[in-house]
């Protein structure tokens, strides 16, 4: 059913955002920027389910790529349209709509700008309903495809490190040539990539994931106390608290775009790639990635994203299980999560 988004959608979806995002998805701050700015000069667009859009339409899909712990990112308005403009004109495809890759505190709202500015609406079927590192993993299925060409439009960046363009080429090559060009251009780019059909959408996607990142921010923005938020979130997510206590050790490196780590709290050991990957408490392992891991600091119940954890916070951990998420089918591509394990030298997909 068609509905048009409101700044207190957009606020919500930044917040249940900001918990499904495992870690990564951005930051908080910006996507609220972000919906400020949709909002400043009218309404939102309109988010839609696939049944109100014919099968063989065409939509794009909207990220941000980037390491979230970046210092110069910049990604302007003006920029982010301008990937969706880049992507119609260098492929000639009329999109119909936009999506998003994934729910993230801001990325659950991307993309709201550019279908505001040029009258498109959101489709509530992300790639993934939470964050993932890499493009791969919300390119629904296209990497299966070996004679599969991508397309992607980026800009980012500010000064002499603004940039702007179009690449083709394999799908594997594409997003890590992207990779490299976000961190010329300061550590983060906007990208609108991957033309695709609805009944694609359809097959791949997580089917009401952006309704549900509300859902959640609405739930987390009722408590009066960081518990009561923490605790309304778990409880609607089916998930469960693992951890409260301070956080003794941060090493957070940037490799090849990515924010990559460990973080201990208490006797929980985190590791993560962007996103959470691993829970372990004193060498047991208690979630892996898809599972959602995720840092909420106790006092207040804000999520924090692995780039933001400090040593001395007092922070929850909650993880909920894959079962319980709206994900998209890369998820389970044990492929995929091999790939992983060299990052976090941790097994994955067994």
């Amino acid at each position: 059913m068609r509905k048009t988004l409101t700044r207190k959608d957009g606020v919500a979806a930044v917040y249940g955002g900001g918990v499904l995002g495992g870690g990564g998805g951005g930051h908080i701050e910006t996507g609220l920027a972000q919906v400020e700015e949709v909002f400043a000069n009218g309404t939102g667009p309109e988010l839609v389910t696939l049944d109100e859009i014919s099968p063989m339409a065409t939509t794009a899909c909207v990220a941000l790529v980037g390491a979230p712990s970046a210092e110069d990112t910049s990604v302007s308005t003006d920029q982010l349209i301008g990937t969706v403009r880049d992507l119609q004109s260098s492929t000639g495809v009329e999109l119909a709509a936009l999506m998003t890759n994934e729910n993230g505190p801001a990325t659950s709202t991307n993309g709201w700008l550019q279908a505001s500015a040029l009258n498109l609406p959101i489709l509530d079927a992300p790639a993934n309903g939470r964050a993932h590192p890499t493009g791969i993993m919300g390119s629904l299925g296209l990497h299966k495809e070996t004679d599969y060409q991508s397309t992607q439009a980026f800009a980012g960046g500010a000064g002499d490190r603004s940039l702007s363009g179009v690449v083709r080429g394999g799908l594997n090559t594409t997003a890590k040539a992207v990779r490299k060009l976000s961190v010329l251009a300061g550590g983060m780019v906007g990208v609108c990539r991957n033309p695709v059909s609805i009944a694609r959408v359809r097959e791949n996607a997580a089917i009401g994931a952006i309704s549900r990142a509300i859902d959640v921010g609405r739930a987390h923005m009722d408590g009066s106390t960081g518990r009561d938020k923490i605790g309304n979130v778990v409880d609607l997510l089916g998930g469960k608290v693992q951890v409260q206590d301070t956080v003794r050790s941060v090493d957070l490196r940037k490799e090849g775009g990515f924010d990559v780590g460990e973080i201990h709290i208490g006797t929980a050991e985190l590791t993560f790639w962007n996103e959470y990957m691993t829970l372990e408490i004193s060498g047991q392992r208690l979630a892996t990635f898809p599972d959602l891991i995720m840092t909420l600091d106790t006092e207040t119940g804000l999520p924090i994203v692995s780039a933001g954890v400090e040593a001395g916070q007092n922070l929850t951990v909650i993880t909920v299980n894959r079962d319980q998420l709206i994900l998209g089918s890369s998820m389970f591509d044990l492929d995929l999560l091999r790939g992983i394990e060299p990052i976090v030298k941790k097994p994955i997909a067994s």
